[in-house]
């Protein structure tokens, strides 16, 4: 292992961060020197950004603890393109109303890892350079640096054309704008270094060398792992869709409960990746086993949410799995489904309740839920995968309960 002088890079590779690194001693020296400025781009394809893309927005926040300056690159510009990389297909594209409006809601969420105060870090969108481009003057400036031979061997490129799935010419043009957003970062606001997901290695690479060829700067590319889950599940997927950030897209109960569902193997790390806790209490507490790993398991649901939600929101959602799985009550932050007063009254399947709730991914699913003895109506275990819901199961609070394993719970509410 590399011994490490700066402060951000020992932060990085102690917390499990680093995959690649173009120049590792390069840019170890550079972060020693201080003043350290690197970005990460998101492209705006939905109104939240989810769990998946939670290990780069770490990164930039351990960089502003260390003292350098992180950029939010918003794809106002390359979202109208889409990127390929990872895609079997083509992606819908969006426009310019939507696209900012999906920026602004974003933005929110990124306030609460990095601190926007004082241009400590900033938020900048491509489209401000992009959709300035002349098309011949790109070509001749930019598109002589990339050879076709090898802009096929990208993964991004490769897996889609051996999948046969088409790859337009808009989005092989992809590469080509995300190199050029490095090396307009570089000239506006001094970033060196971009960092992003093991996917993106070969569009970092592009921007690396454009910036070397075109300016002869130094510029620099780190890249973080694919974090799945002990089961091999990519991170932030689940059976009910995406763990969003925000919460117009996921309560704050439910995010809490992804977190407090991680596999036993999982604590350790993802205390490391998505806590700011310290190493030594990450190592007590990855260190717990049997029912006391609950208690990790905890720790990390509540230190995850205060990152993302704030520390009244986990406190809330804490007290509602408290309030749920040790005293059994019905509390109404639980996720709530609001259903049609004459459609409960003619009897609703609980199968299709479980899978419109998002307990259960399908009607299937939720069949099979229930034949197996894992679902729950009232906290009263229902083995008739025919079962209906009508009226005459409301709780005196005016809900049902229904209920996906121990975990997983959602209220029916008659509108």
């Amino acid at each position: 292992m590399t011994t490490l002088r700066s402060e951000f890079l020992q932060t990085l590779q102690a917390r499990g961060y680093i995959h690649q690194c173009t120049d590792l001693d390069g840019l170890d020296a550079l972060a020693a020197a201080g003043g350290l400025t690197a970005y990460v781009g998101y492209d705006a394809t939905a109104d939240s950004l989810h769990v998946g893309h939670l290990v780069s927005i770490m990164m930039l926040r351990r960089l502003q603890l260390c003292g350098g300056r992180p950029i939010v690159l918003m794809g106002g510009g390359t979202t109208k393109v889409g990127d390929p990389s990872g895609k079997d297909e083509t992606r819908q594209l969006l426009g310019d109303e939507q696209i900012a409006d999906n920026i602004a809601e974003i933005r929110s969420s990124f306030e609460h890892f990095v601190d926007f105060a004082a241009d400590r870090a900033i938020q900048v969108n491509n489209a401000d350079w992009l959709d300035e481009l002349r098309y011949i003057p790109l070509l001749r400036d930019v598109g002589r640096h990339f050879t076709v031979n090898r802009m096929l061997t990208f993964d991004s490129v490769r897996l889609r054309l051996e999948r046969e799935q088409p790859l337009t010419f808009l989005e092989f043009n992809y590469m080509i704008l995300q190199a050029y957003d490095f090396l307009e970062l570089s000239r506006r606001h001094g970033c060196r270094l971009q960092m992003g997901g093991s996917d993106q290695w070969g569009n970092i690479v592009n921007g690396m060398e454009l910036g070397r060829r075109v300016d002869g700067t130094e510029l620099f590319g780190l890249t973080t792992p694919l974090i799945t889950t002990a089961s091999g599940q990519k991170m932030g997927k689940t059976a009910a869709g995406a763990v969003w950030l925000s919460p117009k897209r996921l309560s704050h109960y439910d995010y809490y409960q992804y977190w407090r569902n991680s596999d036993d193997a999982d604590v350790g790390r993802f205390l490391k990746l998505f806590t700011d806790l310290p190493l030594g209490e990450i190592e007590r507490l990855d260190a717990l086993e049997g029912r006391e790993l609950n208690e990790a398991k905890k720790v990390l649901a509540f230190e995850a949410t205060k990152l993302c939600r704030g520390e009244a929101a986990a406190a809330e959602a804490a007290d509602t799995a408290r309030r749920t799985f040790e005293e059994g009550v019905v509390d109404a932050q639980l996720p709530t489904l609001e259903v049609a007063a004459e459609r409960l009254e003619a009897g609703v399947p609980l199968y299709l309740l479980l899978a419109e709730a998002g307990l259960c991914s399908s009607n299937g699913e939720a069949r099979r839920l229930i034949k197996g003895g894992g679902a729950r109506v009232n906290d009263e275990k229902v083995e008739d995968e025919t079962a209906l819901i009508r009226p005459d199961r409301l709780l005196p609070e005016g809900v049902v309960k229904i209920s996906a394993g121990r975990k997983k719970h959602a209220l029916v509410r008659p509108l």
